[in-house]
């Protein structure tokens, strides 16, 4: 699932492609949407918030959500797509420009003044502009007991962390992503890890945690099951947390920088 480093660049291309332009189309291909029209109204911008998208008209929100396989693509009018047509779920066009939504998990239309319909239930978001990591850290230490690597893709506990981020932050604090809160260490530490990371990658194409921006270096442990540590040259594992046919619970570590779980007394 693209993370919030991701859909933060997502949303500044719809900002780049599309803000203070006038909508010549608009095509919705989901049911629920498909007789709305929103040509001949002005795009005022498009935000991220977390793994949300909003794209702003003077009196409505397009809400969209790229799920596991969502893509938005960017096009000069006329051109040919790179992905096929059925594909589709959103096309927003100007006299210029063709922004398509391919498999988006989400597309809505709120009015503006209900976006806290989409996202008034999410946590803050590490890659917002009035980024607070206080109700953050407050939101990590609420329930001490669950497992860390579960709270980290809590979006209710803040928004934007996905499964890559959460491997790669268990291994760089050297902990068990099944470690709970109460054992993980420091919540405002996480919080702040887990922003300075978001931040560093915002901008970036490939995602690096490893400072080494060399192909196939960037990453410390997800994906990398069966290879030796970066750091100490432990193989590599894989795990689950809860429902283990849910690929979002899955998680990587290396075995020494990452002790095993507490014994339960």
């Amino acid at each position: 699932m693209p993370e919030g480093d991701t859909v933060y660049r997502t949303a500044a291309r719809l900002q780049a492609a599309l803000s203070g332009k006038t909508l010549t189309r608009s095509d919705f291909r989901v049911p629920r949407y498909a007789t709305v029209d929103l040509s001949g109204t002005e795009v005022v911008g498009t935000v991220a918030y977390g793994k949300h998208i909003l794209t702003r008209l003077p009196e409505h929100t397009m809400h969209t959500h790229l799920m596991m396989d969502g893509e938005w693509q960017v096009y000069a009018r006329g051109a040919r797509w790179r992905k096929p047509a059925f594909r589709a779920r959103l096309i927003l066009e100007t006299a210029d420009v063709q922004a398509v939504g391919f498999d988006l998990g989400i597309v809505e239309v709120l009015p503006r003044d209900r976006e806290s319909d989409a996202i008034g239930h999410l946590g803050p978001d590490l890659l917002g502009p009035l980024w607070d990591p206080d109700p953050a850290a407050a939101n990590l230490a609420r329930d001490p007991a669950r497992p860390i690597g579960l709270a980290l893709l809590d979006q209710r506990v803040l928004a934007g962390i996905g499964n890559v981020y959460r491997s790669e932050l268990c291994f760089l604090r050297g902990v068990h992503p099944g470690a709970s809160v109460a054992d993980a260490g420091d919540p405002a530490a996480w919080v702040d890890l887990a922003h300075r990371l978001l931040v560093a990658n915002r901008d970036r194409a490939v995602r690096v945690t490893t400072g080494d921006r060399r192909p196939g270096r960037n990453l410390w442990v997800y994906g990398r099951a069966g290879q030796p540590c970066r750091r100490c040259g432990t193989i590599v594992v894989s795990g689950s947390l809860g429902a283990s046919t849910d690929p979002e619970r899955v998680f990587y570590r290396c075995p020494s920088c990452q002790p095993g779980l507490p014994a339960q007394h």
